[in-house]
């Protein structure tokens, strides 16, 4: 019996869900259903004809809708896909309404940009980010966001180069490299595709993969905090990491999209490590720690000392990318960044980072006075809940159907995830708690 509340709604994913099919999705279903007179003569690209049947979150999405049009009268806690919830702080929105006002005037318009974003916000992340890391201005590009640029930097690299990425991992690495062909066909008995390296991940060796087996590989895409397990690397791991990647001529994709959540003495960044010039790129947001999941403003980090086989610059053809499939991020989300970065503005983010973490320690001892074992949620607003010997799908639907909360299946995020689930720290307070006594309930 699902619960009939009449206050409290989390939303912590990036859809809402209408409590009754809308008018444009009747439409959507009938086109769908209409016969099909002309085709062109152009094949489907055998790559996309490799992905999955769906990408994990619209397929949450899909589950979610219907739950919702059987149940109109239940309000849902969505702690499933990782929206931020909590208002942008006043001194950050200002600055982006002054801009926006000031393409009103005839002294405020701007037109286009550098490609390469804003050197005050460039020269503003340097600071602020890699302090004594020795990144220029010049390394950094700033974008709409890390997802945009996990698919943008693989536009440096060949179809033929061989990856690696995390187990479990986050699913745009996986579904970027199969579209663009170097991921061979999906293997259903092992669930995983045929060309990619799967870093095993998990408790038993400290969500850190045992370098000593893994493959010589191109390219190793590699997350901390990690999403979704929500471990952070030590720096003595990251360090083999490096060495790893030195020793075998290897390009690092490191993705520090939740860096600013760590709280101990976990690396914040890969240039933290010695020698990490030599063969990382580092990729960065604000969407989750300044709450521009909607805004969208990003950057990544190409240093100078990053060179090819031939000793080419990695830098010059990256910025030749930028220049080319990109007229550089908004204006007016560039000045809310550079707000951001701002002493007043960084000490307001801080509150907020404060607020999901409390969140987090709200789920992380509800899951763990229930008896089970429970990852993240320490240095990462993500917690990573072990179910043994169940299905991760059969845990997502018992919590959706019983309880009215939607998390993540963790087989969705590769196979080591299987017997795992992923539940969201973002959302308001009293959704938390709310969700708390729902889960007490159910387990």
């Amino acid at each position: 019996m699902p619960y009939q509340l009449s206050s409290c709604i989390c939303i912590s994913s990036a859809i809402s869900v209408p409590t009754i099919a809308s008018h444009s999705s009747y439409k959507s279903a009938e086109r769908a259903q209409r016969s099909v007179d002309h085709v062109t003569k152009i094949p489907r690209s055998v790559n996309m004809e490799s992905l999955q049947s769906g990408y994990l979150f619209p397929e949450i999405f899909k589950r979610e809708t219907e739950y919702a049009m059987r149940n109109p009268h239940t309000r849902l806690l969505r702690l499933g896909i990782g929206d931020t919830t909590e208002p942008i702080p006043n001194i950050i929105a200002s600055a982006m309404a002054e801009q926006a006002l000031a393409l009103s005037t005839v002294q405020g318009y701007r037109g286009y940009g550098l490609e390469q974003g804003n050197r005050d916000l460039r020269m503003a992340i340097a600071e602020t980010f890699y302090q004594d890391m020795q990144v220029q201005e010049n390394e950094i590009f700033v974008s709409d966001g890390a997802q945009c640029d996990i698919s943008r930097v693989q536009m440096l690299l060949g179809p033929s180069l061989s990856v690696a990425v995390q187990d479990p991992t986050f699913p745009a690495y996986l579904d970027s490299n199969v579209i663009l062909g170097r991921a061979g066909k999906f293997q259903v008995e092992t669930e995983k595709y045929k060309k990619i390296v799967y870093m095993k991940c998990g408790p038993e060796n400290n969500f850190f993969p045992d370098l000593s087996t893994t493959p010589r590989v191109d390219v190793i895409f590699f997350c901390s905090p990690n999403n979704p397990t929500g471990s952070a690397a030590s720096r003595q791991q990251l360090k083999q990491l490096v060495e790893f990647a030195k020793a075998n001529g290897s390009m690092i994709i490191y993705d520090s999209a939740y860096s600013a959540y760590i709280s101990d003495e976990s690396p914040r960044s890969i240039y933290e490590i010695p020698g990490a010039r030599e063969v990382a790129i580092e990729i960065s947001s604000f969407s989750k720690f300044a709450g521009f999941t909607g805004v969208r403003l990003g950057w990544t980090v190409v240093p100078e000392e990053l060179r090819y086989a031939n000793g080419y610059s990695v830098l010059k053809d990256y910025d030749r990318i930028v220049c080319t499939s990109f007229n550089g991020a908004s204006n007016i989300v560039q000045a809310g960044g550079l707000a951001c970065l701002s002493p007043e503005g960084f000490k307001a983010l801080k509150s907020t980072i404060n607020h999901y973490m409390e969140n987090a320690k709200i789920l992380v001892d509800t899951f763990e006075s229930l008896g089970l074992k429970v990852y993240g949620g320490r240095n990462a607003p993500y917690i990573w809940v072990h179910f043994p010997g169940l299905s991760s799908w059969d845990v997502f639907n018992e919590f959706l159907e019983r309880a009215a909360i939607v998390i993540i299946p963790g087989t969705g995020f590769g196979p080591g995830g299987k017997e795992y689930v992923r539940v969201s720290a973002f959302g308001h307070r009293e959704c938390m708690l709310e969700a708390s006594r729902r889960i007490r309930k159910l387990l």
